[in-house]
This record gives structure tokens, sequence and C-alpha cells, in this order.
């Protein structure tokens, strides 16, 4: 019985990336009817789910964190080739558009996902633990990416608005890199350790040992249709968001709203993968994907669209506004304060879900 599940299983996760793209090919640039919104939604679905259970094939195969790095990677690498694409055709309505996806990206990541993390795994498993010294290095280098790309550039005074001058943009883009590239190096190698689960006692979990790690044919697959599902993903959002854009209009809310939508909906699958460890007492693992993929946004996206905007028309503007930043500022903190004990309650989780909604509250009522 459990064989033909295992079965079942592997075959709807093998065709659903298939599909997703099929169906990505036939909508691209298309207006979609109702019904077909449906399907495409249903589909949608579908490929995140799919995602998940990819990334943590290959995640169980390669360890961690190599697993969690692999889903953040793979997702940004993704997104910032639609937030280029959507600025090469938007033209000057899309000066903000890398500015509110990163913002949002680092919000949902930081106190969405973490909170959420925290949240179940403390009311599980009595108390979220995690190592302090990874998870500290995490959030340091994404509240100062954060503060390089998106809060400088409403001071900076050699452009008007809140716009780096090519000199400081070519700056913060190959600072971002470094910066980047410097952690995932600590990351995978020379302070791994600080990176794995560890159990209450502080103990490192090296592996788990509740199931055989898959073979390298079944991860290489899995790695392949983990690419298809996260472009399925992404592009799908990309179809359905004239759909969610008509609607955000008719509910008379903020154009800010949809961006806010979307970055849900593309980062459903770590949301997923996030809280499926966080149920496994796994806590840094959550950790790793919830940080990492804000520091992916960032540190991708700002060099990808200082390198665009060589040849797209129209400013770029990065800098966040007042309330922005105070939400930015008040997220480092108290993220600050979660991290320090390596051990959270639900009080914790609650702290960040709460900034969370604070976010939410003032995209639809800014």
């Amino acid at each position: 019985m459990l064989a033909r599940l295992r079965s079942l299983t592997a075959r709807w996760t093998a065709a659903v990336p298939v599909a997703a793209v099929v169906l990505l090919v036939l909508t691209w640039g298309r207006d979609l009817p109702g019904v077909l919104v449906a399907v495409v939604t249903l589909v949608l679905a579908g490929a995140v789910l799919s995602a998940v259970h990819h990334a943590e094939v290959v995640a169980h195969r390669v360890g961690e964190p190599f697993g969690s790095l692999v889903l953040a990677v793979a997702v940004t690498i993704i997104e910032v080739a639609l937030i280029v694409t959507l600025m090469a055709d938007g033209g000057d309505k899309s000066s903000t558009l890398a500015r509110d996806t990163v913002f949002a990206a680092v919000m949902i990541t930081c106190n969405g996902i973490l909170g959420l993390c925290l949240l179940v795994g403390s009311l599980r498993h009595g108390l979220a633990v995690f190592n302090p010294e990874g998870t500290g290095a995490a959030l340091a280098t994404v509240a100062t990416l954060a503060t390089l790309s998106l809060v400088l550039p409403t001071f900076t005074t050699t452009k008007p608005g809140p716009e780096f001058s090519t000199a400081q943009l070519t700056f913060a883009a190959l600072a971002s890199l470094l910066l980047y590239g410097l952690f995932v190096a600590t990351q995978t190698m020379r302070h791994r350790d600080y990176f794995l689960p560890i159990t209450r006692q502080g103990e490192v979990i090296t592996s788990d040992d509740h199931a055989e790690a898959p073979t390298s044919r079944t991860a290489t697959v899995s790695l392949g249709l983990l690419g298809l599902a996260l472009v399925g993903v992404v592009g799908l959002a990309k179809g359905v968001s004239p759909t969610i854009e008509s609607g955000v209009q008719a509910a008379g809310l903020p154009h800010a709203v949809v961006g806010v939508v979307i970055a849900l909906l593309v980062l459903l699958p770590e949301t997923i993968a996030a809280l499926r460890a966080a149920r496994r007492d796994r806590v840094q693992t959550s950790l790793n994907l919830a940080l990492g993929s804000a520091m992916a946004s960032i540190g991708l996206t700002i060099p990808a669209v200082a390198l665009a905007s060589l040849w797209l028309s129209g400013p770029l503007v990065l800098g966040l506004g007042a309330t922005h930043m105070v939400l930015l500022a008040l997220t480092v903190v108290v993220a600050s304060l979660t991290v320090v004990p390596g051990r959270a309650t639900p009080l914790q989780g609650g702290v960040h879900l709460v900034i969370f909604a604070a976010y939410l509250e003032l995209a639809v009522t800014p």
C-alpha cells in the first residue's frame, strides 16, 4: 500500500510541473477568461505542492544547508527574471517594481514565514530551537543588504528623488553580490555547522535517520522537475496578475497590493517547505529558508536591475518611504532580539506575525 502511494505521488509530482510549463506557454501574454483563470489557479496550486516535494527530495539528498539554499536561489533567480521582464515592458510605471517586490519579499520572509515557523515549532514542540550563530549571521547580512539597497537611496543627494546615481548603483550591486557570495561560502563550507538543525541539548543534527536518502538519479530528476515547477509557479502567477489587478482595482485598493499578492504566490513553495520543517522540529532549516530567501531576493535582484538599467529607459526608484523604513527597522530590531537566545516561544512568533499583519494593513490602507 505504501509503495503504491509513493508511486502515485511520484507520478503526479512529475506530471504537474510539465503541465504547468505547457499551460504557461499556451497562455503567456494573453487575456484569460474566467474559466481559464480557474484552471491556471488550480495548476498553479499543484505546481507549488510539486515544487515543495521535489525541493525536499533534493534537500534530503544533498543535506542541509544545501537543500534550503537550492530552493531559495532557484525561486529568486526565476523571480528576478520576471522582474526584469516586467520592467522592460512597463516603462516609467515600473520604476518602483524592483523596490516593491524586494521589500515585499523581505517582509513576507522575515516576518510572515519566520513568524509562522516559530509559532508552529514552539506550539508543537514546546520551544523552537535554532543556532543563534548562523541565524544571527544571516539576519545581519539581510539587514545590511536591505539598508544599503532600499534605505540609503532615500537620503542620497547626487540624484533627485529616492534614486541612486550610476556610481552608487554600481557599488550597491557589487556589494550585494559580494555579501551574498560571502554568506553562501560561510553557510556551505567554512561554518556549515552553524546552519544545521540542533537538538534541545544544542547538539548538531547532521542527518535525518528516519528515511533512506534518494539516489543521485532520483535527486537529479527532482532538481529538473523543481526548476520546471518554479518556472510554472512564477509564470502562471504573472499570467493571473491582470485578474488580480482587476480585482484589486474593483475593490478600491492601492495598486501596491497586486505586488504583495504576486509575491505571496511566488513564495508559497518556500513557505510550505519551511512550515513542514518546523513541524518536524527542524526550525533551523525553516530559518535558513526564510532568511536565505530574503537575502537572495536582495542580493540577486539589485545586481540584475542595475545591469538591466543600462538598456532600460526610465528611472529606477529603490528608496523606501518613511512608513516602510519604520517597518524595516522594527523588523530588524525584533528579529535580533528573537535570534539572540537561540530559542523562541509562541510569543516571538506572534510578534513577527503582528508586524507582518501591520505591513499588509498599510499596503491596503497606506
